[in-house]
């Protein structure tokens, strides 16, 4: 079974940016689908962005061109460049192994502010 422990969220200001990473646990991560997923204060959890396990990326509309996903499957990792951030990625952001975020990790959280 695989664990997601997620780090690097953080306080940040408008137009800056972060990078997110999700360590994962067990020996079939290279087998998965790894998505990250957030939820912002009072709202449920949002698709961002995905990482299968050949490389290929997929991303909500709206972080395309300022988000990139990518994995390490060697490190069993798998990170979250956000750049150009707005108030509105204000967010818990969680990795997971499903889109609908059910199996995910604790959570990291990005707070964008002035």
């Amino acid at each position: 079974q695989v664990q997601l422990v997620e780090s690097g969220g953080a306080w940040v200001q408008p137009g800056g940016s972060l990078r997110l990473s999700c360590a994962a646990s067990g020996s079939r991560f290279n087998t998965y689908t790894i998505y990250w997923v957030r939820q912002a204060p009072g709202k449920g959890l949002e698709w961002v962005s995905a990482a299968t396990p050949l490389g290929q990326t997929y991303y909500t509309d709206s972080v395309k061109g300022r988000f990139t996903i990518s994995r390490d499957n060697a490190k069993n990792t798998v990170y979250l460049q956000m750049n150009s951030l707005k108030s509105e990625d204000t967010a818990v952001y969680y990795c997971a192994l499903d889109s609908s975020g059910s199996r995910r990790g604790q959570g990291t959280q990005v707070a964008v502010s002035s």
